[in-house]
């Protein structure tokens, strides 16, 4: 259906090559965290951009507005207007419940216009995150994240906008958070504020079968997700087809668990 499939599967394929697994040592960085990956410019009529999951120097994605759209139907992360995701599990020893609904509001970044996907968490009941996040799709099928404005609460009250950024502005850069054609062994930049927001992934599994309250799923895709402004925290995310995240384990750092425990879809 899309012409433009292998723009993102060169750059893939070169990271995938040299991904590795960080060794053990004196080192804070947890042993799971995969080793950074450096590859070349990409030329600029490419749309994905160089991934570096380790040197920010090197990622310059090239963003052409006319290469996105604010129709976001790939199979791993549906972004289609109303649709509504309810998770719940436990954060650091508090149980939290987290909404995220897809909204028909469009704002532009960066010459994109993208989705506005609002995002509600309360933990043990009290609201402590408020965020609204902006994503498009490229014509290749990947779903890109361009920032997010956040809300931060402590004991029900506004407490800070901390997290908070916007591609194309102080530097800040987006970053693919599904790609079209996911493989085991991709690696990929989410985000990139230096030093705020610097979220990476990588595939490790395709074909899973995961099974939450909402129900079973088949032929999943898992990643590990990291930072490296907070190594000591790693998460597992499980991504069903047709619905998207399913499943989420924090597998190093602070303990946690989210599952989800309802979808409706949009129309």
């Amino acid at each position: 259906m899309r012409t433009n499939s292998l723009r993102l599967s060169t750059v893939l394929l070169l990271v995938a090559a040299g991904a590795g697994v960080a060794a053990c040592g004196s080192s804070s960085k947890p042993a799971a965290v995969p080793e950074p990956t450096t590859a070349r410019s990409a030329p600029s009529s490419t749309v994905a951009p160089v991934i570096d999951p380790g040197d920010g120097g090197n990622y310059h994605p090239a963003i052409d507005p006319a290469d996105f759209s604010t129709v976001i139907d790939n199979p791993y992360l549906p972004f289609t207007p109303g649709s509504k995701w309810r998770y719940e599990g436990t954060s650091d020893g508090a149980r939290e419940s987290n909404v995220v609904t897809v909204t028909d509001r469009r704002r532009r970044v960066m010459g994109v216009d993208v989705v506005v996907v609002h995002d509600v968490v309360t933990a043990d009941g009290v609201i402590s995150e408020d965020t609204v996040d902006w994503y498009a799709q490229d014509t290749a099928g990947n779903v890109w994240y361009f920032g997010e404005q956040v809300q931060n609460f402590e004991s029900g009250k506004l407490s800070n906008t901390d997290g908070s950024w916007e591609a194309g502005v102080d530097g800040a850069l987006p970053g693919i958070v599904m790609p079209a054609h996911p493989k085991t062994g991709d690696a990929y930049r989410q985000e990139y504020y230096r030093g705020q927001a610097e979220d990476m992934a990588k595939i490790i599994a395709t074909g899973e079968h995961v099974t939450v309250p909402a129900g079973t799923y088949a032929d999943a895709v898992v990643t590990r997700e990291w930072s490296p402004l907070e190594p000591e925290v790693i998460e597992r995310k499980s991504y069903a087809p047709g619905v998207g995240v399913v499943l989420e384990d924090d597998v190093a750092g602070p303990p946690g668990r989210s599952q989800l425990a309802e979808f409706t879809p949009g129309s």
